[in-house]
């Protein structure tokens, strides 16, 4: 079950993994997989995250987002497998962490991994990022 965090429970296709204290649910949007993650992301749990990562990753999605949403705790080994899960995707798949809140978007931004991680506050305005055709090189820049 998920915590009372004040927000809505997320609506899922599918829960791959629970145990305790968290519970991650998997759903496709388009070419995209969405990890929605509710609980505490800590020691205990981080290998749940990180497996729950891989069996996304098997699926060859276009990206991947991790959704931080329903998480009242994200400790550093928490934020240490994001920093895994974007180097998991690569360069050639697109990657976001969707975090607001003191309990996860505060801590990202507090070490500094905001300026490495692709953070929206919300999923809609990460899917909206996702799914936008990328421009070509040329395109969309400004010219000197």
């Amino acid at each position: 079950m998920a915590p009372n965090t004040g927000k809505p429970s997320p609506v899922t296709d599918t829960a791959d993994l629970s145990g305790d204290g968290l519970t991650i649910a998997t759903v496709g949007h388009g070419d995209i997989s969405v990890l929605t993650v509710c609980g505490s992301i800590d020691l205990l749990t981080v290998p749940q995250l990180t497996t729950s990562v891989e069996d996304a990753l098997s699926a060859q999605p276009a990206g991947l987002i991790i959704d931080l949403t329903y998480t009242d705790f994200l400790s550093s080994v928490g934020m240490s497998a994001l920093v895994q899960a974007q180097d998991a995707v690569g360069k050639a798949r697109r990657f976001a962490v969707v975090a607001d809140g003191p309990s996860t978007s505060r801590p990202i931004k507090l070490v500094g991994l905001d300026r490495s991680l692709a953070l929206y506050a919300t999923m809609d305005a990460a899917l909206a990022e996702m799914t936008a055709p990328e421009l070509p090189e040329h395109e969309g820049r400004a010219t000197a």
